[in-house]
């Protein structure tokens, strides 16, 4: 009977975990170009930064990127509150190199990339995720920092009067 319990409780683990470890963040079927333009149009009608998270679903550490963002508290609150979210996919099905290109290749950087984007359009900063790592994940201060930092209103001319 334990050994039946054991097995149970394994298959039941592995099988949560290969459900989870299939979970498709991105698509290579999508239109990124269309993506990127309705998320700038949404981030200026809700006074907003756009956040485009470059990466794949091969990837282990785009996968842990997306889920850190969405899973901590306060890190998926000052997201929301301040960023239109995006997620452009890079893989061999479709490595996006126009949008890419029109971005500033950010891909240099290795995958995750992170690149905020203002209500015009435009590209104001490219961010090397290797840099918020710690250990085998992100750290909260260093993804905290720059998810704070990038905010609209530490842009406003008008806070350094």
């Amino acid at each position: 009977m334990k050994t039946f319990k054991l097995f149970l409780t394994l298959s039941l683990t592995l099988f949560i975990m290969n459900s989870l470890s299939a979970q498709k963040i991105y698509n290579p079927n999508a239109d990124a170009k269309r993506d990127i333009t309705e998320a700038v149009a949404k981030a200026k009608k809700e006074g907003k930064h756009v956040l485009i998270q470059v990466g794949g679903n091969w990837c282990p550490w785009c996968i842990k990127m997306h889920r850190y963002l969405h899973n901590q508290e306060e890190i998926n609150k000052l997201l929301n509150d301040n960023y239109v979210f995006l997620e452009v996919n890079y893989s061999k099905e479709n490595k996006n190199k126009d949008v890419l290109m029109d971005l500033g290749y950010p891909q240099r950087f290795g995958f995750p990339v992170m690149l905020v984007l203002n209500a015009k359009g435009e590209r104001i900063h490219t961010q090397n995720t290797g840099n918020l790592e710690k250990d085998k994940g992100y750290d909260f201060d260093r993804v905290k920092s720059f998810l704070y930092n990038w905010r609209p209103d530490t842009l406003n001319p008008a806070n350094y009067k």
